[in-house]
């Protein structure tokens, strides 16, 4: 196994093989934008462990990935669960991984967009839970292993409107704008011991939990640079830079991948 994330060989990588002999844990990788990420992890060599509520679903996804040659196992996660319960996910993953955990994406997440005052308090609850809480447990609960070995990747998944106003969905706006300030305060908590920690932040993104919603996010993206939606696979790719040896020197940024509609306006 690597002992570190951090090389100083400069021999180009090649495909499939940025991430051999790493361990990875992704939250909410039963489908969508986890499940693409799992995928791309244990493509480039990653044991992977896929987690979410649905068994079946996390068992489709490792099947998946074992039958294209990679590395993986599903292991429950409800991240809006008791603390005790998340402490729990962390060492099931642990020990299913043989011990050690090189990689944490904080991928699942929760998302009505709705008006301020129709969000029922239980979906406020949930967000919070899901969307902060976990992350916040699960890096308290992970790395301090890696800062003891001197090595490890943490990747958060954002949001573009975390960066900007819209007439909906404020308290889940709000959310990721927080993990975006804690990865940058985790940042400078956990990279001077080795540990590099960034944010991945999707644009307007097609996933089959929002499919009904495509004429929307078509409409939405039209006049973005890209003009088209963003696809899981375009947020796995930017999640594999940043877990990979070669964003070496990158800490607490927050990626935009999100076709330009964050930094631009055509119209």
């Amino acid at each position: 196994m690597t002992s570190s994330l951090h090389t100083n060989d400069s021999t180009p990588t090649t495909p499939g093989s940025r991430l051999i002999g790493r361990t990875a844990v992704v939250t909410g990788s039963t489908s969508g934008i986890g499940e693409a990420i799992a995928r791309l992890l244990a493509a480039e060599g990653a044991h992977v462990v896929v987690s979410g509520r649905q068994q079946a679903s996390g068992e489709r996804v490792v099947k998946t990935i074992r039958g294209a040659g990679g590395r993986a196992d599903f292991v429950p996660a409800d991240l809006g669960g008791s603390y005790e319960q998340l402490r729990a996910f962390v060492a099931q993953a642990t020990d299913t991984l043989g011990g050690r955990v090189d990689i944490l994406i904080n991928n699942a997440g929760i998302y009505p967009a709705t008006l301020t005052e129709d969000l029922p308090d239980t979906d406020l609850d949930a967000m919070l839970a899901v969307n902060i809480r976990a992350p916040h447990v699960l890096v308290g609960a992970m790395a301090p292993a890696m800062a003891a070995r001197g090595s490890g990747t943490i990747v958060t998944i954002g949001s573009w409107m975390a960066r900007r106003g819209t007439p909906y969905g404020a308290m889940y706006s709000a959310t990721k704008a927080a993990d975006e300030q804690l990865t940058r305060s985790w940042a400078a908590e956990y990279g001077p011991r080795g540990v590099r920690v960034n944010t991945v932040a999707p644009g307007a993104t097609l996933t089959p939990g929002n499919e009904e919603a495509r004429t929307e996010l078509d409409a939405l993206t039209a006049t973005t640079p890209a003009g088209v939606v963003v696809r899981p696979e375009d947020i796995a790719k930017g999640v594999l830079y940043l877990s990979s040896d070669d964003a070496a020197m990158v800490h607490g940024i927050t990626l935009y991948v999100d076709g330009g509609i964050t930094a631009t306006r055509l119209g």
